[in-house]
C-alpha cells in the first residue's frame, strides 16, 4: 500500500524515466532530434512509460527505506533498471510500425536511468544526514576504539539516529597504517596507548570499544587506560551477537566480566544438531534452572516438534514457558511439574509424551549446601539420574545427554561425588542400551543461579566488603549460552558412553575476578571496596580439574570438545550398589552413605569426617532448636572447627 512518501518517490521515478529516455535521444542526435525521428521518439516513450513503472512497482522497489540507502540497494536498483530496460527493448522490437530505434539509444537510456534513480536515493540520504538530523551539540563527546568494520558500522548507525546519545569526535586504533587517516570524515587520532591524552585534548566524555574480536587480555589493557583517563566506557557485544553485520546503538552496553574473560564465540555444527533435534520430541529436566532454561532456548532455535519442560520449581517454570511462547509462538511447549526422584511421575511423562531426546540438567549443585544435606544430594543427583536414565532406556529414547561438572573429578565434596557416581551409572547403562547416553562435563558458568558473579555484584552494590574464600583459589569459567550450545553439540558426537569435556580456557583466580568487577563498577579494589578472605567453605578446594588420572582424552570433530574414552562397568553391580546407596539416603543413615560414596568413588577425599556425637549437622550448629528424640546421632567434624 502506498503512503504519501512512496507515492512521491514513484512519481519522481516516472519523471526520471522520461528524463533518461529523452536525454538518451538528445545525446544520440547532438541535442537536435531530427523531424523524421520524433514519431519514433514518442512511440518509444509510450512503451517505456507503460513498461518501466510497472516493473519498478512489481519488483518491490518502493518497499525499501531509502533513508538507509546502501550498496545493496544500488544492486537492487541495477537489477530492476536492467529488467525494465530489457522488457522495453523487446516491446519496441516486437511492434515494428516505425523505423528501428538506434541501439545506442537503449544503452544510453539504461545507463542514464540507473544513474538518475541511484543518485536520487543517495541525494536524499545525504540531505537527511546533513540537514534533517540535528548534528551539532547533541550527545556526549565520544571516542570509538577500533577503526575497523565494527567501528565503521557503529559510526554509521550513530549518524542515523536523530536523538543519538553519542557525538563521535574520532577513533583510536593500534594499527599504525590507520593512524592519521580519516574514516567517514572523522580522524583516527592515535593508538590506545594515547587514550588519556586524546581524552583530555578533545574533551571526550565517553568511550566505546568496537573490537568484537578482541581477546580478554586486550580488553583488560584498554580498560586500564580508560580508567586512568577517568572516562566512562562501554563496549559492543561479541561478534556472535551481531547479526548479519548490523550494529545498533541499542547493542552498546557496559563492559561486563564476560568481556574481560574473552571467551571466543562458539561455532556450532548446526546441521548435525538440526539432524537430531528438528521435528523431535525433546525433554529437558531442570528446565527452569540457569543451564536448563538456556538449553531450552537453544533447542527451540532448531524447530523441535515439542519441548517438555520438566522441573519442580513452579514459578520459574511459568516464566520460562511465557518467555519461550513469546519468542516461538508456533512451538509446542509442555510444562511439567515433577521430580526426577519420583519414578512413577517420570515414567508417566515418558509414556505420555514419548521424548526422543533428553537433556538432563536437574541436579543439586551448591557445594556447601550439599555438605549439610548429603542424603538429599544422593537421592537427587544419583537416584534422580538413575530413574531418568532407566526410563530413557526403557522407552527407547534416541539421545540422552547428562550435564555434569568438573567437581566430579577427584572430588572433595558430596556434590561432586554424587555427580561422579551418576556419571558411572550412565556410562554403565550406555553399554547395555540402544539409547546413546553421553555426559558433558564443564566448570563454573558465569551468571548462573548462585554463582560467584551475582554475589560479588550484590556485595559491591552494598559498598563491600567483597568476600573471597582464599587468594589462591582458581576456577574455570564459561558463559551460560556457550555451555548450553556445547551441550547440544556434544549430544550428536560419539557413540554413547563417552564423557565429553568442554574447553574451559585458562583458569581464573577468583580474587582477580573480584578486583575486575570492582573496577568495572567504578571503584578501586582494596581502597574503595575492601576484599576479605573468609577461608574455604565445606567441601571446597583451591582448584578444579577436568580429568581423572587414567582417563584417556581424545579430540572430537569440534575444536572445543574433547572426549574421554568409555569405561566398561558392570551394570548389575553398580545398579545394586546404587539401590543400596539410595536406601541408606532415604533412611537416612549418613555414615553408611558416606562409606558407600567412598567405596564407589575411591578418589573421593572428603574434607571432613562424619562421626557420632549429634543427631545432625543442624543440631550440631543449633542444638537448642532440635530436641533429642532417640534418633541415631551423626555429626560432621570440620578441620577448621567451623562451617
Amino acid at each position: 500500500m502506498f503512503n504519501t512518501r512512496r507515492l512521491l518517490v514513484f512519481v519522481v521515478d516516472i519523471l526520471l524515466i522520461v528524463a533518461a529516455y529523452t536525454l538518451s535521444f538528445l545525446l544520440r542526435f547532438d541535442f537536435r532530434i531530427p523531424a523524421d525521428e520524433r514519431q519514433l521518439f514518442l512511440y518509444g516513450l509510450y512503451i517505456v512509460l507503460i513498461v518501466k513503472p510497472v516493473v519498478f512497482f512489481t519488483a518491490g522497489l518502493y518497499r525499501t527505506l531509502w533513508r538507509y540507502a546502501s550498496l545493496q540497494d544500488a544492486i537492487e536498483i541495477f537489477k530492476v533498471v536492467t529488467l525494465s530496460s530489457i522488457i522495453s527493448i523487446f516491446a519496441v522490437l516486437y511492434i515494428r510500425h516505425f523505423a528501428p530505434v538506434p541501439r545506442s539509444i537503449f544503452i544510453l537510456d539504461w545507463f542514464l536511468l540507473f544513474f538518475l534513480v541511484s543518485a536520487s536515493r543517495l541525494v536524499w540520504r545525504i540531505y537527511r544526514e546533513t540537514y534533517v538530523l540535528p548534528r551539532s551539540g547533541q550527545g556526549k563527546r565520544t571516542l570509538i576504539v577500533g577503526a575497523g568494520e565494527a567501528g565503521s558500522l557503529l559510526l554509521k548507525e550513530i549518524g542515523r539516529q536523530a536523538d543519538s546519545p553519542y557525538k563521535v569526535v574520532g577513533f583510536v586504533d593500534d594499527n599504525p597504517h590507520k593512524q592519521g587517516m580519516r574514516l567517514h570524515g572523522l580522524p583516527i587520532l592515535g593508538g590506545t596507548s594515547q587514550i588519556k591524552g586524546i581524552v583530555r585534548k578533545f574533551h571526550v566524555e565517553e568511550l566505546i570499544i568496537a573490537i568484537p574480536s578482541a581477546s580478554g587480555k586486550s580488553i583488560r589493557e584498554i580498560l586500564e587506560r580508560c580508567q586512568k583517563s577517568k572516562v566512562r566506557f562501554k563496549i559492543l557485544p561479541s561478534i556472535g551477537a551481531i547479526i548479519d553485520g548490523k550494529i545498533t546503538v541499542s547493542q552498546i552496553k557496559d563492559v561486563d566480566i564476560e568481556d574481560l574473560l574473552g571467551r571466543e564465540p562458539v561455532v556450532l555444527d548446526e546441521q548435525s544438531i538440526r539432524n537430531y533435534l528438528t521435528d523431535k520430541r525433546v525433554l529437558v529436566t531442570g528446565a527452569a534452572g540457569s543451564i536448563g532454561s538456556e538449553i531450552c532456548r537453544q533447542v527451540a532455535r532448531f524447530n523441535p516438534y515439542k519441548i517438555i519442560l520438566f522441573d519442580s520449581a513452579e514459578t520459574p517454570l511459568f516464566f520460562l514457558e511465557k518467555e519461550l511462547s513469546a519468542h516461538y509462538p508456533d512451538l509446542r511447549l509442555i510444562p511439567v511439574i515433577g521430580d526426577t526422584r519420583d519414578k512413577g511421575r517420570v515414567e508417566m511423562v515418558f509414556d505420555e509424551f514419548t521424548p526422543e531426546v533428553v537433556f538432563h540438567a536437574a541436579a543439586y549443585k551448591h557445594v556447601p549446601m550439599m555438605e549439610y544435606n548429603p542424603a538429599e544430594a544422593v537421592t537427587n543427583n544419583v537416584g534422580g539420574t538413575r530413574t531418568l536414565a532407566d526410563a530413557a532406556h526403557a522407552f527407547g529414547v534416541k539421545n540422552f545427554v547428562m550435564v555434569s561438572t568438573d567437581k566430579a573429578v577427584n572430588p572433595t565434596n558430596v556434590m561432586g561425588t554424587t555427580k561422579r557416581v551418576a556419571e558411572i551409572y550412565v556410562q554403565a547403562l550406555a553399554g547395555q542400551s540402544a539409547t546413546k547416553f553421553t555426559t558433558v562435563r564443564f566448570g563454573n558458568v558465569l551468571g548462573s543461579n548462585g554463582s560467584v558473579i551475582p554475589i560479588f555484584k550484590e556485595q559491591i552494590r552494598r559498598g563491600g566488603p567483597v568476600t573471597v574464600t582464599d587468594p589462591r583459589m582458581t576456577r574455570y569459567f564459561m558463559t551460560i549460552p556457550e555451555a548450553s550450545q556445547l551441550v547440544l553439540q556434544a549430544g550428536c558426537i560419539g557413540n554413547g558412553g563417552e564423557i565429553f569435556v568442554l574447553d574451559m580456557g585458562e583458569p581464573v583466580r577468583i580474587v582477580e575476578l573480584a578486583e575486575e568487577l570492582i573496577r568495572l563498577s567504578g571503584f578501586l579494589p582494596h581502597e574503595d571496596i575492601e576484599i576479605v578472605f573468609s577461608g574455604l567453605r565445606p567441601g571446597e578446594k583451591l582448584f578444579e580439574e577436568l580429568l581423572i588420572d587414567g582417563e584417556g582424552i581424545r579430540p572430537t570433530t569440534h575444536e572445543k570438545i574433547r572426549v574421554l574414552a568409555a569405561v566398561q562397568t558392570d551394570l548389575a553391580l553398580i545398579g545394586a550398589e546404587l539401590a543400596g546407596l539410595c536406601a541408606m539416603a532415604r533412611a537416612p543413615d549418613i555414615t553408611a552413605v558416606m562409606q558407600t560414596l567412598r567405596r564407589l568413588v575411591p578418589e573421593y577425599t572428603p574434607s571432613h569426617q562424619f562421626s557420632a556425637g549429634a543427631t545432625s549437622t543442624f543440631q550440631r550448629l543449633r542444638p537448642d532448636l532440635f530436641p533429642t528424640r532417640g534418633i541415631k546421632p551423626v555429626t560432621i567434624n570440620f578441620p577448621s572447627g567451623k562451617i
